[in-house]
């Protein structure tokens, strides 16, 4: 009789894109990161965040999508014999007035049951995913996750976890010109108090468009996957000027991320000053890992 493995999945309802990522347990395996493998990773860039950082709420058109697009999963979900699932939604769900209907809707329609996670939670599981992944814990870092709607940020000496912060500062609500200047103001002043006297801070980053920079770069450690901030630098200076189309000719990116890419180098840009960054390590992993990586972690308490 064939081996059958537990499969998990996750679907992390995003400001830009929605994920659905199912890994599945190899038993034989000691080590968590290794433990857990990827059987199918979909992203489809619905962009709910246009809408309610403009509008204040979700589409009739985009709801619709959503609904359609939670009841392919649960199909997919089905044929992968997915034994556990969690479902996330962030910032633009948080922020949107019919997110709740909206939520309700698609666990009448399909069954999926949608929790709205705060930013602390977020940065927390992002955080907790990569933990696993770091070879060196020593050191101070600032673990940066730039998504479409907030940017969750945690401080870390050591490997030990110092302060978890989140903040109303994201790609697709910087396109929709929806940032406070006072929300860029405490960024900068809570990253200056939290690492004065630290000495040398360095980042980690997470998000899809770091990772897309990243692999952009002329000028990188590929041994060590960090990224130089002058070469970040040097990157967005290059990106700029040109318009979205220009950057999909030029870069061959994709639609969907050829216009937040520009305001996600802004963001990173902007704390490595602040903190005095060197370099930008760039591992790749994001929330849905996390929400997976929790569901194991619980499942594995019972027993």
């Amino acid at each position: 009789m064939p081996t059958t493995h537990t499969c998990y999945a996750a679907i992390d309802i995003g400001s830009n894109a929605v994920r659905l990522l199912i890994k599945k347990v190899k038993e034989d395996e000691t080590v968590l990161n290794k433990r857990l493998s990827k059987v199918l990773l979909l992203r489809v860039p619905l962009r709910l965040g246009f809408d309610v950082f403009s509008l204040g709420e979700v589409s009739e058109t985009k709801a619709v999508k959503l609904r359609r697009l939670m009841k392919a999963f649960r199909q997919l979900m089905k044929i992968y014999d997915v034994t556990n699932y969690r479902a996330c939604a962030t910032s633009a769900m948080r922020d949107a007035r019919n997110g709740k209907f909206i939520i309700k809707k698609i666990l009448k329609d399909t069954g999926i049951s949608i929790e709205v996670i705060d930013g602390q939670e977020e940065a927390r599981m992002i955080y907790n995913n990569h933990i696993e992944c770091m070879a060196d814990r020593t050191g101070n870092y600032i673990y940066v996750d730039v998504g479409g709607g907030s940017t969750e940020i945690n401080l870390l000496v050591d490997g030990e976890l110092q302060h978890s912060l989140s903040y109303n500062i994201g790609t697709v609500r910087m396109l929709s010109g929806a940032v406070r200047e006072e929300v860029w103001g405490q960024m900068h002043d809570d990253l200056e108090r939290l690492t004065e006297g630290l000495g040398e801070v360095n980042i980690i980053g997470s998000g899809g468009n770091i990772n897309k920079l990243y692999r952009l770069a002329e000028k990188k450690d590929k041994k060590k996957l960090r990224l130089p901030v002058t070469s970040l630098q040097t990157l967005y200076d290059k990106l700029v000027p040109l318009t979205p189309e220009q950057r999909m000719d030029t870069f061959s990116l994709k639609a969907d991320r050829a216009d937040v890419i520009v305001p996600a180098a802004e963001i990173f840009l902007t704390i490595a000053k602040v903190v005095r960054s060197e370099y930008i390590h760039v591992p790749v992993i994001g929330l849905a890992d996390g929400i997976i990586d929790s569901l194991y972690e619980n499942k594995e308490g019972e027993n």
